[in-house]
């Protein structure tokens, strides 16, 4: 029997009005029924996390934070074998709520697996080259591939309800199978890898 791969959806933008819940929802929706997988999605709405200010690096922590939110959030993070992180692209770059929720986590990056779904100028491509060098520093594994919502799709999806039957984001739906099919192979050789230990 394979493994059950547990996948964390995050949604990396807390502002009003975000774009982030479609394509969160819609990849959520393509990963949910795939044998072996159990999804979830995480909003960073739902953790209220202060600015990270501990007098240690997360790395190196001995014990669980005191924060009860930062407890909550470590504690979804450990839980996932994988990650896909829907994220906007501000200047050039991610979100500074997003920074923040990764540099809360420390050993539970480590040696997993992390796809991005990006949207905005350039198609989020600039916030995913700088994701990919925070996971390397993390111990975690890239995917190659990334899915990418450029401006005028996301215009168009934008005008769509988001429990849209239907959506504009449908048309990425072959992009999106070997996305998954990419990062849960990494998921399950990982996942051996760290059960060998």
């Amino acid at each position: 029997m394979a493994q059950k791969i547990n996948v964390k959806i995050i949604i990396g933008s807390t502002r009003e009005g975000r774009f982030g819940d479609k394509p969160a929802r819609w990849i959520f929706k393509q990963i949910k029924n795939v044998d072996g997988v159990e999804a979830e999605i995480l909003d960073l709405r739902d953790y209220k996390l202060p600015f990270f200010n501990e007098p240690l690096s997360p790395i190196m922590k001995k014990e669980p934070y005191k924060d009860l939110e930062v407890q909550k959030w470590t504690n979804k993070i450990a839980e996932a074998d994988a990650f896909i992180i829907v994220t906007p692209e501000y200047n050039h770059g991610y979100s500074a709520v997003l920074k923040n929720a990764i540099d809360y986590v420390g050993p539970e990056w480590i040696k997993k697996a992390v796809g991005f779904v990006s949207y905005g100028s350039a198609g989020g491509a600039r916030a995913i080259e700088q994701l990919r060098t925070v996971a390397v520093e993390l111990q975690m594994t890239s995917i190659r591939n990334s899915i990418n919502i450029f401006w005028p799709m996301l215009m168009e999806a934008s005008k769509e309800s988001v429990d849209a039957p239907t959506s504009v984001l449908d048309t990425l739906n072959d992009g999106a199978v070997k996305f998954i099919e990419q990062l849960l192979w990494h998921a399950r050789a990982l996942k051996t890898a760290r059960e060998m230990k």
